[in-house]
């Protein structure tokens, strides 16, 4: 599990006018909440969350959040959700969900496909449906991904919620018979229509 840390600084104030300000200023509003925990405002360094946020894509991360109020405050938490800016792109808000010792939690951890599929092998196509799955388990047991075979997939095959194996640690919290792969056979064009003169 890749732990990171990230520097919060706490913000009082909040609404649309702030959270811009914020944004023009080079941060990112945020909060942080828990089932013990008030909801929590603050704002992190948009370059410095970019950084970390691209260096891990594709890994599942414990962020330590290191708040600037001069006591020293650290808190462990999991990015819940986030959104970006729909023409932009770029990050406008984050949620982040405190991890309370002893207790589980869920979140989405990212599937990495290995193998070729045999059936790719014969001309089919393969399609991913999902990837990443929702699974609850232990802070400790979070694993950065979780590993899926698909090699022994053939054409018309495909790769179930529940054919996917993982620590008995771990719970997966996806429906069991949701499509996470397949391999489709490739599509002849049809002909073209012939045309008939008068």
């Amino acid at each position: 599990m890749r732990q990171v840390t990230l520097k919060a600084e706490k913000r009082e104030k909040t609404g649309k006018e702030t959270a811009k300000k914020l944004r023009k200023m080079g941060y990112i509003p945020a909060v942080l909440y828990g089932k013990a925990l008030e909801p929590q405002s603050f704002a992190v360094s948009y370059s410095e969350f970019e950084k970390i946020y691209n260096r891990f894509k594709g890994e599942a991360v414990i962020y330590t959040l290191e708040f600037a109020d001069g006591e020293g405050q650290r808190r462990q938490a999991v990015l819940k959700e986030f959104q970006r800016h729909p023409v932009s792109d770029r990050f406008i808000h984050l949620d982040f969900q405190a991890i309370e010792e002893g207790e589980t939690l869920e979140l989405e951890v990212p599937i990495e496909f290995v193998g070729k599929p045999v059936g790719v092998t014969k001309g089919g196509i393969l399609e991913i449906m999902i990837h990443e799955l929702t699974v609850e388990c232990l802070p400790k047991d979070i694993p950065d991904k979780i590993v899926v075979d698909i090699s022994s997939l053939d054409i018309g095959d495909s790769l179930h919620v529940r054919d996917v194996k993982v620590a008995s640690n771990i719970k997966i919290k996806d429906h069991p018979e949701e499509t996470i792969a397949t391999v489709v056979a490739e599509e002849e064009e049809a002909p073209a229509a012939e045309t008939t003169t008068s």
